[in-house]
């Protein structure tokens, strides 16, 4: 059943779709390439059965062919991811445009607008929490086998899992005795980058050099041996992976990339600055990196919002008690004294308002008028009250 659903329906546009394929993949990765054919077939597909006689590009127009497709999507039984439903449409938006250049048929690149294109719904990245962080990295430690030192190595460089197991054998960089770099390939955004990295992430690299020279397949250049694609290695390090977690009891389900995640998050909070994060992790745009900066703010926003519930740093207690206070105008400054105290207290646990603004003022009237009457007590006076 899943082979029939699979098969293209005979259409007389196929053959001007493939080549708009051809074109637009030219310098694409064969996953690509794989998603712009599903979706030419989707589209054919819908073309072939609700509207049999469209059979050229002339005839193609946005009511009812191409607001019939975007009902169709919206519509399905379960719904369409939104990811998958973003992939389609702007796979198709490229193929139209193409084919708008390529027939001289410039009407088509009007067919699919940007705004039928649903936003891409706003994901903060998941880091590790700090438990599952040091659970997995103790076990792969113990473990010390060639997909433990993988993931170690993730996890210390921040790379995708796509990333690593491109790595060439010589991948280490040496700029001077004390400072080395790892050399990321080109990956998702088809750019390299150094990765500065210490001897304890070295080790790791030495380590799966040593388990390379032990695999029987042929020397290829590359640090991972690959028995068969590299599509199967990545699914065996997730297996492994999703295996691990299980072992150590961690019900939530881990992926990889979290591990690129914890790394962002772990060098901001560590103070790493903006650029050298969007660097590191080889970010094309800054609005990339900020997602990671938006975790490290909630941080700052937890911390803050604890510390105004326990306040720790509030004006000084007053020396004399209310039990205790001493009579006569020195009395009467401690118990300003002890006034404002409470009032500073109480005014800090207050949100930002009129209500907080009032009370500032009145404890600056509080302080104005302890001052005032220290200037009324002689200068010995003054040396005692201070003390």
């Amino acid at each position: 059943m899943n082979r029939a659903r699979s098969t293209p329906v005979p259409h007389p546009l196929a053959p001007l779709f493939g080549r708009a394929i051809d074109s637009v993949s030219t310098a694409l990765s064969p996953s690509s390439l794989h998603q712009y054919r599903v979706t030419a077939r989707k589209f054919l597909n819908y073309l072939a059965i609700d509207y049999p006689d469209v059979s050229s590009l002339q005839q193609l127009r946005r009511d009812p062919h191409i607001l019939g497709w975007l009902v169709r999507l919206h519509s399905q039984t379960p719904p369409l991811a939104t990811a998958t439903c973003i992939t389609l449409l702007v796979h198709l938006r490229s193929l139209f445009n193409e084919l708008a250049w390529a027939d001289d048929l410039p009407d088509l690149s009007h067919l699919l607008r940007r705004e039928d294109v649903p936003r891409r719904p706003q994901r903060l990245p998941r880091p590790l929490t700090a438990q599952q962080d040091q659970l997995l990295q103790q076990e792969w430690l113990r473990r010390n086998d060639l997909a433990s030192n993988v993931f170690l190595l993730i996890r210390h460089t921040g790379m995708r899992i796509g990333e690593c197991v491109d790595l060439p054998c010589d991948c280490l960089r040496c700029s001077s005795p004390d400072h080395w770099a790892l050399q990321v390939p080109l990956g998702k955004l088809k750019k390299e980058r150094m990765v500065p990295v210490d001897a304890f992430v070295r080790e790791f690299v030495q380590r799966l050099r040593f388990f390379r020279s032990l695999d029987p397949v042929p020397p290829d250049g590359l640090l991972l041996a690959r028995p068969y694609t590299k599509e199967s290695l990545v699914r065996q390090l997730r297996d492994y992976l999703h295996e691990v977690s299980f072992h150590l009891g961690i019900s939530e389900r881990i992926v990889p990339h979290q591990l690129r995640h914890t790394y962002a998050t772990e060098m901001l909070r560590s103070g790493v600055g903006f650029p050298a994060v969007m660097k590191l992790l080889g970010h094309n745009s800054p609005n990339m990196t900020m997602a990671y900066l938006d975790i490290v703010l909630t941080d700052l926003e937890r911390e803050f919002h604890k510390a105004r519930s326990q306040p720790r740093h509030l004006a000084p207690q007053p020396k004399a008690s209310f039990a205790s206070a001493r009579t006569g105008l020195n009395g009467v400054i401690d118990s300003f004294r002890a006034a404002q105290h409470v009032l500073e207290m109480f005014r800090r646990s207050l949100p930002v308002g009129a209500l907080r603004k009032s009370l500032d003022r009145l404890s600056n009237r509080l302080t104005k008028i302890v001052s005032q009457a220290c200037n009324l007590t002689p200068p010995e006076k003054q040396a005692e009250i201070g003390r």
